[in-house]
């Protein structure tokens, strides 16, 4: 069997640390993850997609995540059946993560508004953002065939 999810998308909020009555970290937050493909005509369709993440991983997203932050998240689906207050059924649905990581630079964060303010965004008294880093790649294409626009790839 398998059950493995992997997204990509942006904060919908700031996720908040709570702990467990075992006082275990854990943090909730959604994900707002636009489909790859849309009909002509139709505007973008966004799914909105709900992640728990515990202990450690908890921690790092609660401290270094901020609402409209780009985020890269791998983990598994979980589904959950309880009772709301009006004694209904329900069923819940959220990925679990087992990683989650940052999906842009900090420099693309600033420079697109930051989304939501904190990170990429310069405090008081604060050093000025570090210089791109030099490409190292080497220049010499001789070995690789160019490849024409959109044409199908063998894979």
């Amino acid at each position: 069997m398998l059950n493995i999810v992997a997204l990509m998308g942006r904060l919908t909020a700031d996720p908040e640390l709570r702990y467990t009555q075992s006082n275990i970290p854990v943090t909730s937050f959604c994900l707002a993850v636009d489909r790859r493909y849309s009909r002509a005509g139709e505007e973008k369709q966004t799914d909105f997609i709900n992640i728990v993440a515990w202990r450690q991983s908890a921690e790092f997203v609660s401290k270094w995540f901020k609402k409209g932050q780009l985020v890269a998240v791998d983990g598994s689906i979980q589904t959950r059946k309880y009772q709301d207050k009006d004694g209904n059924n329900r069923t819940a649905v959220e990925v679990v993560a087992n990683n989650v990581h940052f999906a842009e630079s900090k420099r693309d964060s600033s420079a697109s508004g930051g989304y939501g303010g904190g990170y990429g965004q310069p405090g008081p008294g604060s050093a000025p953002a570090p210089q791109a880093a030099p490409s190292y790649s080497n220049t010499d294409t001789g070995d690789f065939a160019e490849l024409s626009g959109d044409d199908d790839l063998p894979f």
